[in-house]
């Protein structure tokens, strides 16, 4: 089971605004018409229940929305770009890694989703550039880029019960003993390479059981893939602690998995647990059962159960005990009061209406103007027409940016750099 992935994905880019006037039988000089361009399409996670884990993930590593399409004559306005809809398994994790941008969502239950990266908006058509001295406006914005994001994706299983223990301990035995899953099982450690599920029965009611692969001293550090393991068992409930009774150190087996435990996660230290002794069925372990009992209630253990996973003697009670704590925790989390919670929904980069104009000196007689709408505006300009480029000019005295030059330095006759155009300040 692939339970992590690290992904690149992309929203959707903006529409380019167009340029276009009205021309009709009888209406030889029309004004603009040129209509906006769409915005690009979102990337949307969703937890699926019927998605098991990321393989998925792991064989394609960028996705990308669709962008948005260009405006048209007539004022009409592009077509906006899809979704891209990205299924999970629920209980999967979305960390933001890239160094600019951080957050989290937590998609525990089915139907939760985010949207991990925003499509761009849709650049402006010439209609929009219309004024009472500019009545043929020749310019229209690029599209605005969709979000471009790195994030890690996480799996947590959501089971009732989880399993603990050290290897070879009978933790899959346990589990196809106590439910109906088939666990590869076989004589001898880490048997157990991945996590796996059981469905347990109790009457008309059942709780989900996972068997965690064996720990192993240094397991919260990553040794033996601990620290991936252990990030399974965070949302159980309880956790059976199993340990092998024929062991000649029982108790000192079961501090080492309790210090792991707690090194890994605090509130995994405090988490309910239930001891089960097994392989009662040798006789050098049914034999220890009552001083083991009674080591254990030196250290504070009231409830050790001796089963064995193999020939499933105890472990219908075990199953029992730890039903009874998984409804006792249901019942309390439905006494808390239910609060509305938006979905994990982010946004990493809103553009404020107006932003100041941004000038730095890159050589000598050489400005960069940076302004991301006025970028976008630049790339369409045709600045070998004077028409045009006065257009332009004007337009970057309204957002302040010709105020901006003047305060940096520049004066006529200097280059200006404005995302990949070059224009003469004239």
């Amino acid at each position: 089971m692939i339970d992590q992935a690290y992904i690149h994905v992309r929203g959707g880019n903006g529409g380019r605004g167009a340029v276009s006037f009205r021309r009709e039988k009888y209406v030889p000089f029309g004004g603009p018409d040129g209509g906006d361009g769409g915005a690009g399409g979102d990337v949307i996670f969703r937890a699926d229940e019927n998605v098991m884990t990321l393989q998925d993930y792991g064989r394609q590593l960028r996705y990308a929305a669709r962008n948005g399409e260009p405006g048209r004559g007539k004022k009409q306005t592009g077509r906006n770009g899809e979704d891209l809809l990205l299924r999970v398994p629920t209980g999967t994790i979305i960390t933001w890694t890239g160094e600019k941008t951080s957050g989290a969502a937590d998609l525990e239950h089915d139907g939760a989703t985010a949207v991990v990266a925003r499509g761009g908006a849709g650049g402006r058509g010439n209609v929009r550039f219309a004024s009472s001295v500019n009545r043929a406006p020749r310019l229209a914005e690029g599209g605005e880029p969709g979000e471009r994001v790195d994030v890690r994706l996480d799996l947590k299983l959501l089971a009732d019960v989880g399993l603990v223990g050290l290897p070879n301990a009978g933790k899959s035995s346990l589990l196809a003993s106590g439910s109906g899953a088939r666990p590869r099982v076989a004589a001898y450690a880490f048997t157990t390479r991945e996590p796996n599920l059981g469905v347990v029965d109790i009457g008309w009611s059942s709780f989900i059981l996972a068997d965690i692969p064996g720990l192993i001293e240094g397991a919260h550090a990553g040794k033996g893939l601990g620290d991936q393991f252990l990030r399974h068992v965070e949302r159980t409930a309880v956790l059976i602690h199993i340990i092998d009774g024929s062991l000649p150190n029982v108790t000192d087996a079961w501090r080492a998995i309790n210090r792991e435990l707690a090194l890994h996660e605090a509130p995994l230290q405090e988490k309910p647990q239930i001891i089960a002794i097994n392989k009662v069925d040798m006789p050098e372990a049914r034999e220890r059962i009552p001083s083991l009992r009674a080591e254990f209630a030196a250290e504070g253990v009231t409830e050790a159960h001796a089963i064995s996973a193999v020939t499933g003697e105890g472990v219908a009670e075990l199953m029992t005990a730890a039903f009874r704590r998984v409804q006792a925790d249901r019942e309390a989390r439905a006494a808390v009061p239910a609060q509305e919670s938006a979905e994990p929904e982010v946004i990493l980069r809103p553009e404020p209406a107006r932003i100041a104009p941004i000038v730095n000196a890159e050589d000598d007689g050489v400005w960069r103007l940076i302004h991301p709408r006025l970028e976008r505006l630049a790339s369409g300009v045709d600045m070998s027409d004077m028409a045009v480029a006065a257009q332009f000019w004007r337009e970057l005295g309204h957002v302040g940016a010709i105020d901006a030059l003047e305060r940096a330095g520049a004066a006529p006759g200097d280059w200006v750099l404005i995302g990949e155009t070059e224009v003469i300040w004239r």
